[in-house]
């Protein structure tokens, strides 16, 4: 009886493992394939997730913008597996984590992948106290967040608008997200900001794969846009891509006509998101061609009058070996793009680039979110644009105005009850004075002090230069303390001005009172406090 039921167990196992792997192998090909939602329903249904199960599973959410189960997968890989797994899974991850608002934890990983510190409270006080003086007031636009992912919008006219819309039911269906394929459609923008009167681009433009990213010269005859290619290109790891190209369509009589790829693009890599420059002459674009920096870069080539093209150039200044897509060259030179590769909000962010292009500056938490904000684009002379977001759960359009953010500096003194007094040729804070300074430090606290400064004096016993030296380091004791308390040293500065200011009339060695000599032994601290202004 004992055998039998060994045999019985042992056939459980047996059918139990044979199951997990045939689960495991069905999983893998729709992995393959990209068709990570079905992927990760299969892989869900894996008891004994392996490192690989995990790390697909976790790459599956990723990609399909499920971010709170990525960053969950990602966790239990790490827990199990840290020592074997590869870098790019500590990036993902640490992207994911900033979605879900776990910024301490995307530090750390970000902070290895980078192999240096990352501190996104840091980086967020870089962005406002760098040159970008905007805000963007955002709004989705109205019918956005419906089934439909909408993105990519561009300008088309006056007041019409392209964009692609998966809103096409009668196109293939997508295995990635399980939604029909790309068209490109055209719309009316009305006074509320509503897209009104769309309709689909002529099936010249439009076929059962996807159309996206129009951009159109000034007078609106000619226009770039994005086609994914139908034939598979493998790759050198066998798998089989669909890359996008970039064509060109002119229009005659009313009709998209004269469809053709561009030279510089290939079924080998994809070039995508062309933009181009208001005179024509330019157009930039995203590519993940041989000799680019990692992933997709962003590119500008030459459009020369004869409709011939110059070669590509690699703006290898905002560059970086992850994701530059959605390049807008705005009518005043000024570049917008978005990337996952410098630290940012988290995952896509917008950014914007000028002169020779070789710096990028993050655009703020105003119009950048935690998850992918992309296709950027503005009218400058009326300060309103779009860009699309999937912060939602879905890739929607929002549209946003553009408001001057100005920064105005006011000095504040620390009330005369508040100063810090010295005995005779000392430089200690004694015990009290430092509860003085305890009330400083609050008020500093209370009103986010920055550009803090201590002046320190000495009454007019001594010699001028002994004073001077006497005094600096009264100031530097002032400042030691409030350090010690919490107040960023950075943000500090000190100077000592010796006997040269006294509050009364004790100018000379003798003369004055002890007491009236104890009024110039002292410290006096003001700080100035940002006021913020959004100008109309």
């Amino acid at each position: 009886m004992k055998n039998i039921y060994s045999t019985l167990f042992i056939l459980l196992v047996s059918i139990t493992a044979f199951g997990q792997r045939s689960e495991i192998r069905k999983a893998d090909k729709l992995f393959e394939k990209r068709a990570y939602i079905e992927a990760a329903d299969t892989y869900e249904n894996v008891v004994d997730k392996n490192q690989e199960v995990l790390q697909n599973l976790g790459d599956a959410y990723f990609y399909t913008n499920q971010m709170k189960n990525a960053a969950e997968t990602y966790r239990l890989l790490f827990l199990r597996h840290e020592e074997n797994v590869a870098p790019e899974y500590e990036f993902r991850f640490a992207h994911a984590l900033r979605a879900t608002g776990q910024n301490e934890d995307a530090d750390k990983y970000f902070a290895s992948y980078y192999d240096k510190d990352v501190d996104f409270s840091e980086f967020e006080k870089t962005v406002i106290d760098s040159s970008n003086l905007f805000i963007y007031e955002t709004e989705e636009v109205p019918g956005a967040r419906a089934a439909s992912s909408d993105f990519g919008i561009s300008y088309f006219g006056d007041n019409k608008v392209a964009f692609a819309s998966t809103r096409n039911t009668e196109r293939p269906i997508y295995p990635w997200n399980e939604k029909p394929t790309l068209d490109l459609y055209e719309g009316t923008i009305n006074s509320d900001g509503e897209i009104t009167d769309i309709v689909l681009f002529s099936d010249n433009i439009n076929t059962d794969e996807h159309e996206s990213s129009a951009t159109f010269n000034e007078d609106g005859t000619v226009m770039y846009f994005d086609r994914t290619n139908e034939k598979r290109f493998k790759t050198e790891e066998g798998d089989k891509v669909a890359n996008i190209r970039i064509y060109r369509a002119e229009l005659v009589d009313g009709e998209w006509t004269n469809v053709e790829a561009l030279p510089f693009t290939s079924e080998e890599y994809s070039t995508e998101h062309p933009s181009l420059s208001k005179n024509g002459r330019q157009l930039f674009f995203s590519s993940d061609m041989p000799g680019g920096k990692g992933s997709f870069d962003i590119y500008v080539v030459d459009v020369n009058e004869d409709g011939t093209f110059g070669t590509p150039t690699n703006l290898e200044g905002i560059n970086t070996e992850h994701r530059e897509q959605f390049p807008f060259i705005a009518s005043d030179g000024v570049l917008y793009f978005a990337s996952d590769g410098h630290i940012g909000y988290g995952n896509l962010d917008v950014y914007k680039s000028e002169g020779n292009y070789s710096e990028a500056e993050n655009l703020g938490n105003s119009i950048n979110s935690a998850y992918d904000d992309f296709a950027f684009i503005i009218k400058e002379n009326e300060d309103k644009g779009f860009v699309t977001s999937n912060r939602s759960g879905n890739d929607n359009l929002y549209s946003f105005t553009r408001k001057e953010y100005v920064k105005e500096t006011t000095q504040i003194d620390i009330p005369h009850e508040n100063k810090i007094y010295f005995g005779f040729d000392k430089s200690e804070v004694t015990p009290e004075y430092q509860e003085v300074l305890d009330k400083v430090i609050d008020i500093l606290k209370n009103n986010e002090a920055t550009e803090i400064e201590i002046a320190s004096h000495a009454d007019a016993r001594g010699s001028a230069e002994y004073n001077l030296k006497l005094s600096q380091r009264r100031a530097d004791a002032t400042k030691a303390y409030l350090v010690e308390n919490g107040i960023n040293a950075n943000d500090i500065t000190t100077k000592g001005f010796g006997e040269s200011r006294p509050v009364n009339d004790c100018t000379k060695a003798t003369g004055c009172t002890e007491a009236e000599y104890a009024k110039n032994r002292r410290s006096v601290i003001t700080f100035s406090t940002m006021k913020e202004v959004v100008k109309e």
